[in-house]
C-alpha cells in the first residue's frame, strides 16, 4: 500500500508537470489563434508578420507588437492593416473570430478564393477594404450583420453574381465601391436605404437592368459611377435631392430615351458623362443651370436638334463634348459667354453656318474639333490671337476664303488639319513658329504657291498632307522638307510639284510616301520604296538598281537608265541560279497538285466555315460605323495590318486589325497565325481577342479598344500638357508586361514565344494596365522545329543571335523586354536620335556607364529627366537602379546568361515588396 501510493503521487507530479507546461504554449487568446489561423491560409506575407505573429510564452494576446495588427482599450483586436504588404493566398473563415475588428484593410495584396462568409460575424466593422486581389466567387449576403460599416470597397477582384439586395440595410455607408468585378444582374433598389451615401462606384462590370429610382433618395451622395455597364431603359435621375452630386458618369451603357432634364437640379455638379448609351431626343436646356460644371461630356450618342443656348450659362464649363451625335443647326452665339472654355469639340455631327466670332475670342481655347459638318465662313483673324490653342481641327466642312497669314505666330499649335475644304491663298509661313507641331494637313483645299521654307521649323512634325491642292515648286522640293527628321507620313499627291526626291532621302522614319500625280523625275530614294508609298503619274521617276521594289511599283515605274552592265561570272550566277529556281517551281507545282487533290474536300469545308463567318451582323455594324474601314478611323499601322477604331453603341469600343492579303502575300499565313494564337490565351495582361472575319482580300480581327494607346504612345508621344509617367507607373507598367510574357513562356503548354516584344505592340487600358497584342509573329513553340530562316522582329529589339536567323526561344523575347525596361528607365526609344549613328539603347546605356564613376548608381547617368526629382526618394531610386540592373541582365549577348521571365516576375515582385515594406516601417 505504501508503495502504490508513492506510484499515485508520482503520476500526479508528471500531470502537474505536463498541463502546467501545456499552459504555457497555450497560453495565446482565442483572437490570437485566430490570426494564426488565417496566417496559415496564407502562401506569402512579409518579413515583418512572419517575426512577429508567432506563439509566444511571454504574451497571452497579439497586442504587443504583433504587425499590422492593433487593440483597442479592451485588448480586442480593433484593426488588422495590412494594405500592398505582398500578402497572397486566402482569407480564411477565422476571420470571423475577431468580433471586434473595426478596421479590415487587405487591400492591393494577391488574395484569392472567395470571400468568407464568416465576416458577417464581425459585427463591429466601418472599414472594410479588400480591393485590388484576386477574390473570385459570389459577394455573400452578409450585409445585413453588418450594421455599422461605413466604407466598403471589394472593387477591382473577380467577383461575380449579383449585388446582395442586404446592401441596402448597411444604413451608415459613406462609401460603397464594387469597381471592376464580372458583377452581373440588376442594382438593387434598396440601395436607396443607405441615406448615408456619399460614394457610390459601381462601373466596370455586367450589370444590366435600369437605374435605380431609389438612387434618387439619396441626398448625401456626391458621387456616382456606374459607366461601363450593360445597363438599359430610360433614365430618371435627378431630384432637388441630387444637390450634393459633384461627378456622374453614367457613359458606356444601352439606356433609352434621353438626357434626364432632372439632372439640371444637380447644382454641385461638375463632371457630367454620359458618353455612348444611345441617346437620343435633344439636348435639355436645363442643364443651363449647372453654373458649377467643369465638364459635360454627351459624345457617342444619337441626340438630334440644336445645341442649347442656355448651355452659355455654364460660366464655369472648360470642356464640351458633343461630338458623334446628328445636332443641327448652327452654333449658339451663347458659347462665346464660356470665358473658361478650353476643349469644344464637336466632330461628326450636322452643324451648319458660321462659327460665331465670340467663340473664337475666347482665349482660354486650346482645342477646336468641329471636323465633319456642314459648317461655313472665313476662318478670322481673332483665331491667330488664342495664344493657348493647339489643336485646330476643322477638316471636311466648307470653310472658304485664306488663311490667316499670322496663323501660328502667336501659339505652340501642336495639329492643324483643314483638310477637304475650299481655303484659297498660300501656305501661312508662321505654323512651324511654336516648334511642336505635329500634324500638318491642308489637302483638298485650293491652295496655290509654294511650300514654305520655314517648314523647317518644325523638327516635331510626323504627318504632312498637301495633296490635291495647286501648290508648285520650281526645281527640287524645298531643302526644308529634309531636316524634318520626325516625318512619319508624307502625301504631297495630286499638285504641280517638279524636281527629284533626292531631299527625301534623310528621313529615316518616313514610311508612307504619296507623291502621285506630280512631274517629278529621277531616281526613287531606296527608303521611300514600300508597298505603303505610291509614286505613280510621274512618268520620268524610275527605280536605281540595286534597290529592290514591290511587284507593284515595278509595274508602275521603269528602271534608271545608265546602268553599268555586268560581268561574266555575275551572268553565269544569275544563269545557274535561274536553272535552279525553274527545278524547284517544277518540284513545287508537283507537291502542290497532289497536296491540292488530297485535300480539295477539306478545302472546301473551310471555306464555307470562312463564308458563314464573313457574314455576320456584326462585321456589317463594324463597317457601318467605320465607313467601310475609312482612313479617317485609322488609329495605328503595324507590320501585320493597319488598325481602325469602332464605335458601336452601348459602351462597345473596338479595336479593328485589317490584314489586306492583296498587299502582302503571308498576311493570310499572319492572320491564321494570330488567331490560333491568342484564341489560346486568357490573361489580364494580354489582349483578347473578340471575334474574326476571313475575307476574300483582307481579314478583319476584333480587340477591345484600349484608350490610353500604346506604351510608344504614352512614353514617347506625350502631348502638351499632358502628366508626366512618373517612375511608380512604369514600374507597374514593367511588372505587367513581364506578368504576360511569363504566362506565354511557362503557363502555355506548348510555350508561346511572341518574338515582336515593342512598346507599340504594349496596348495601356484606361488604368495605364499593359496589355501585350499583335501576335502576328508569334508561334507555339515545336520541339521538332529549331528554327526558321527568316529575320523577324523591329530593329533595336532583335537580339544579337537573332541578327540573321530568327531562333525560336525564350531567350529572345527576354532581350526584347530587357530593351522596353532601358526605354522605361531612360524616357529614349530603342534607335533614338540622339545616339552616334549605329547605335541603339543597349550599346548606349553600356557605354554610359562604363565611363561612370559610381558603379552602385547605374540609374544616375541614364535615367529619364523627368524622373530626376521622383527619384530622389532614396527608396525608388534603389529601385531604378535594380530594375537597370535587370535591363542589363536580360540584354545579355549570350542567351543562356539572360533570366527567364519567370525569375524577372519574381525579382520585380520582391522590388514592390521593399518599397512597400519600408514605406510602411519609415511610418
Amino acid at each position: 500500500m505504501r508503495n502504490l501510493g508513492l506510484v499515485q503521487i508520482t503520476l500526479l507530479c508528471f500531470l502537474f508537470v505536463y498541463f502546467r507546461t501545456d499552459s504555457f504554449v497555450s497560453c495565446l487568446n482565442s483572437e490570437g489563434l485566430a490570426l494564426l489561423s488565417l496566417l496559415e491560409h496564407f502562401d506569402k506575407v512579409p518579413l515583418e508578420v512572419a517575426s512577429t505573429w508567432k506563439k509566444n510564452t511571454s504574451e497571452t494576446t497579439p497586442c504587443g507588437n504583433w504587425f499590422g495588427v492593433s487593440c483597442g482599450s479592451s485588448g480586442n483586436v480593433e484593426m488588422l492593416d495590412l494594405p500592398a504588404s505582398g500578402v497572397s493566398g486566402q482569407l480564411g473563415s477565422k476571420i470571423g473570430e475577431l468580433k471586434s475588428l473595426v478596421i479590415l484593410d487587405l487591400s492591393n495584396n494577391s488574395l484569392s478564393g472567395v470571400l468568407p462568409s464568416s465576416l458577417r460575424n464581425c459585427t463591429s466593422l466601418e472599414f472594410l477594404d479588400l480591393s485590388n486581389n484576386d477574390f473570385s466567387g459570389d459577394v455573400p449576403d452578409i450585409f445585413g450583420s453588418l450594421k455599422n460599416l461605413k466604407n466598403l470597397y471589394l472593387d477591382r477582384n473577380n467577383l461575380r453574381g449579383l449585388i446582395p439586395p442586404s446592401v441596402g440595410q448597411l444604413v451608415k455607408l459613406v462609401a460603397l465601391s464594387l469597381t471592376r468585378n464580372d458583377l452581373s444582374g440588376t442594382i438593387p433598389e434598396s440601395i436607396g436605404n443607405c441615406s448615408k451615401l456619399k460614394y457610390l462606384a459601381l462601373n466596370g462590370n455586367k450589370l444590366n437592368g435600369s437605374l435605380p429610382v431609389s438612387l434618387n433618395l439619396l441626398e448625401n451622395l456626391g458621387d456616382l459611377f456606374v459607366n461601363n455597364n450593360s445597363l438599359g431603359g430610360r433614365l430618371h435621375f435627378g431630384s432637388s435631392n441630387c444637390k450634393k452630386l459633384v461627378n456622374l458618369d453614367l457613359s458606356y451603357n444601352g439606356f433609352q430615351g434621353g438626357v434626364p432634364p432632372e439632372i439640371g437640379n444637380c447644382s454641385s455638379l461638375r463632371s457630367l458623362a454620359i458618353i455612348n448609351c444611345n441617346l437620343t431626343g435633344t439636348i435639355p436646356s436645363s442643364l443651363g443651370m449647372l453654373n458649377k460644371v467643369l465638364s459635360i461630356d454627351l459624345s457617342d450618342n444619337h441626340l438630334s436638334g440644336s445645341i442649347p443656348q442656355e448651355l452659355g450659362n455654364c460660366s464655369r464649363l472648360e470642356t464640351l463634348k458633343l461630338n458623334n451625335n446628328q445636332l443641327q443647326g448652327q452654333i449658339p452665339h451663347a458659347l462665346g459667354k464660356l470665358k473658361k472654355l478650353q476643349n469644344l469639340e464637336l466632330f461628326v455631327n450636322k452643324l451648319s453656318g458660321e462659327i460665331p466670332i465670340s467663340i473664337w475670342k475666347i482665349q482660354s481655347l486650346t482645342q477646336v474639333l468641329v471636323y465633319n459638318n456642314t459648317l461655313t465662313g472665313e476662318l478670322p483673324v481673332e483665331v491667330t490671337q488664342l495664344k493657348h490653342l493647339k489643336n485646330l481641327t476643322l477638316f471636311n466642312n466648307s470653310f472658304y476664303g485664306e488663311i490667316p497669314m499670322s496663323l501660328g505666330m502667336n501659339q505652340s499649335l501642336e495639329e492643324v488639319d483643314l483638310l477637304g475644304n475650299r481655303f484659297t491663298g498660300e501656305i501661312p509661313p508662321y505654323l512651324c513658329h511654336g516648334q511642336k507641331l505635329r500634324i500638318f494637313v491642308l489637302g483638298s483645299n485650293q491652295l496655290h504657291g509654294t511650300i514654305p521654307a520655314s517648314i523647317r521649323q518644325c523638327k516635331t512634325l510626323e504627318r504632312v498632307r498637301l495633296e490635291e491642292n495647286k501648290l508648285t515648286v520650281t526645281g527640287e522640293i524645298p531643302t526644308a522638307l529634309g531636316d524634318l527628321i520626325n516625318l512619319e507620313r508624307l502625301n504631297i499627291s495630286n499638285n504641280k510639284l517638279t524636281g527629284s526626291l533626292s531631299v527625301l532621302q534623310r528621313l529615316k522614319f518616313l514610311g508612307q510616301v504619296d507623291v502621285s500625280h506630280n512631274q517629278f523625275k529621277g531616281p526613287i530614294p531606296a527608303n521611300l520604296i514600300s508597298n505603303s508609298s505610291t509614286f505613280s503619274g510621274n512618268p520620268d521617276l524610275c527605280i536605281q538598281p540595286p534597290y529592290s521594289a514591290s511587284a507593284i511599283t515595278r509595274n508602275e515605274l521603269k528602271s534608271c537608265k545608265g546602268q553599268a552592265k555586268l560581268s561574266t561570272w555575275k551572268i553565269a550566277l544569275i544563269a545557274a541560279g535561274s536553272f535552279i529556281s525553274v527545278l524547284a517551281l517544277l518540284f513545287a507545282l508537283v507537291l502542290v497538285f497532289r497536296c491540292c487533290k488530297r485535300g480539295a474536300k477539306k478545302e472546301d469545308a473551310n471555306n464555307v466555315l470562312a463564308e458563314e463567318e464573313g457574314i455576320s451582323l456584326l462585321l456589317n455594324k463594324v463597317l457601318a460605323v467605320t465607313d467601310n474601314l475609312d482612313d479617317k478611323y485609322i488609329i495605328g499601322r503595324g507590320a501585320h495590318g493597319v488598325v481602325y477604331r469602332a464605335s458601336l453603341g452601348s459602351g462597345e469600343e473596338y479595336a479593328v486589325k485589317k490584314l489586306n492579303f492583296a498587299e502582302h502575300v503571308r498576311a493570310n499565313q499572319n492572320m491564321k497565325r494570330e488567331i490560333e494564337t491568342i484564341g489560346l490565351v486568357r490573361h489580364r495582361n494580354l489582349i483578347r481577342l473578340e471575334r474574326f472575319w476571313m475575307r476574300k482580300e483582307d481579314g478583319l480581327m476584333l480587340y477591345q479598344y484600349m484608350p490610353n494607346g500604346s506604351l510608344h504612345d504614352v512614353l514617347h508621344r506625350r502631348n502638351q500638357g499632358e502628366a508626366i509617367l512618373d517612375w511608380s507607373a512604369r514600374f507597374n507598367i514593367a511588372l505587367g508586361i513581364a506578368h504576360g510574357l511569363a504566362y506565354l513562356h511557362h503557363d502555355c503548354h506548348p510555350p508561346i514565344i511572341h518574338r515582336d516584344i515593342k512598346p507599340e505592340n504594349i496596348l495601356m487600358d484606361l488604368d495605364m494596365e499593359p496589355h501585350i497584342g499583335d501576335f502576328g509573329l508569334s508561334r507555339i513553340l515545336d520541339d521538332s522545329t529549331v528554327s526558321t530562316a527568316t529575320v523577324t522582329g523591329t530593329t533595336g529589339y532583335i537580339a544579337p543571335e537573332n541578327a540573321y536567323k530568327t531562333v525560336r526561344s525564350k531567350e529572345s523575347d527576354v532581350y526584347s523586354y530587357g530593351v522596353v525596361l532601358l526605354e522605361l528607365v531612360t524616357g529614349k526609344r530603342a534607335v533614338d536620335r540622339s545616339f552616334p549613328e549605329d547605335t541603339n539603347i543597349v550599346s548606349w546605356v553600356r557605354s554610359v556607364l562604363s565611363s561612370y564613376e559610381d558603379d552602385d548608381d547605374t540609374a544616375g547617368p541614364i535615367v529619364d529627366p523627368t524622373l530626376v526629382d521622383e527619384l530622389l526618394d532614396t527608396k525608388l531610386r534603389e529601385q531604378a537602379i535594380q530594375v537597370t540592373d535587370l535591363a542589363l541582365r536580360c540584354t545579355d549577348k549570350r542567351p543562356e546568361n539572360r533570366p527567364s521571365m519567370r525569375d524577372v516576375v519574381k525579382l520585380l515582385t520582391d522590388l514592390k515588396d521593399f518599397v512597400r515594406s519600408t514605406s510602411g516601417s519609415d511610418q
